[in-house]
């Protein structure tokens, strides 16, 4: 297919043919094929803080929340559950949490050397938009991937659902442009349905993925957590243009993402999973996705890292999570990669 701009994806994004959308989904599965394989790389989701300074307008762990238990992983649970990754054969560990600077850079660095030392696990982090030392000591330390969504390019849009603090001079973009230099494989994203998110504004974020040197890519639905601004009712759209956030559309994006950056990987998010519960996940695996994210979070923790209610998989133990999501992906006649996978593609 050929790409000569954002008015080729918007295009995509309006058409009405279910024949054509149905073609669109299957090359972007063919593309994934020939590009990356039919392996699916699992990588141990550890959600290590839901403690943050922000205030973002849909999300459940933000400051303002002041009913939400507050919690932080000790160092020997998320090692731990590292441990556990390696011992269910995950190639990858991903550390998230809020924007805690509870997790000094020390603290950090030194839970990361500890899994570089005991188990042979990629590290991924997801630790919100931190200062050059941190990123710079973490990457000494031995982290490998550093995920920072881009959420929208809409930057007065962006601006509405995650102010900025005090004092703040970088945008994500210039951050995600310093992780590259610092060596980092570098994932980014976006949500599908904020509201006021036009097609035109979707098509422009669908194609900044293309002209980004992004080693992951991750797009879920838009799903705010009722207790923010943006989850009550009566919240102002985008109107007649306004995108939904549902699964066709996110479907669409997941697609179109593959066919613009082939050699990406992609998740299947939990989000995807949570809007539909039965076949979320697989459905975005056959439309371009070659990653899954089990979430490996103890339960005690797991069910206060409320960024949106009812996540998918939020109840289950661990162990649990991960022989599903196998079961699901060899049910696909899908295998599940070794090791921590490629920088991008296949042999990267």
């Amino acid at each position: 297919m050929d790409w000569t701009g954002a008015t080729d994806v918007l295009r995509w994004l309006r058409e009405s043919d279910p024949a054509k959308v149905r073609s669109l989904l299957e090359e972007a599965d063919a593309v994934r094929r020939r590009e990356v394989g039919d392996e699916v790389h699992l990588r141990g989701l550890v959600e290590v803080s839901n403690r943050c300074v922000r205030d973002c307008a849909y999300c459940g762990i933000a400051v303002s929340h002041r009913d939400l238990v507050r919690y932080r992983m000790t160092a020997e649970e998320v090692l731990a559950c590292a441990r556990m990754a390696a011992r269910l054969g995950f190639g990858t560990v991903v550390l998230q949490g809020g924007e805690d600077y509870g997790l000094t850079r020390e603290w950090v660095a030194g839970v990361v050397r500890a899994i570089r030392q005991e188990t042979p696990l990629a590290i991924t982090l997801s630790l919100g938009e931190r200062p050059d030392e941190d990123l710079i000591a973490w990457r000494e330390a031995g982290a490998d991937r550093y995920l920072l969504r881009f959420e929208t390019t809409d930057q007065d849009l962006y601006r509405q659902i995650h102010p900025p603090l005090p004092g703040e001079t970088r945008d994500r973009f210039q951050i995600l442009a310093r992780l590259r230099e610092l060596d980092y494989e570098v994932g980014s994203g976006i949500m599908v349905g904020i509201p006021g998110q036009t097609w035109e504004t979707l098509a422009r974020d669908l194609w900044r993925f293309r002209e980004m040197d992004l080693d992951m890519i991750g797009i879920g639905p838009f799903i705010p957590h009722p207790e923010t601004p943006l989850g009550r009712p009566g919240v102002p759209d985008a109107g007649p243009d306004q995108v939904p956030a549902n699964e066709d559309t996110v479907l669409r994006c997941v697609a179109l993402a593959r066919l613009l950056r082939p050699d990406a990987n992609i998740p299947s998010t939990t989000a995807l999973a949570t809007i539909n519960r039965e076949r979320g996940r697989e459905h975005g695996l056959q439309c371009g996705a070659n990653v899954v994210m089990p979430n490996l979070t103890p339960q005690r923790y797991r069910v206060l890292y409320e960024i949106y209610p009812a996540k998918a998989s939020a109840d289950e133990p661990p162990e649990r999570t991960a022989e599903a999501v196998t079961r699901r992906v060899l049910a696909l006649g899908r295998t599940i990669a070794r090791g921590p996978g490629p920088r991008r593609g296949r042999g990267r």
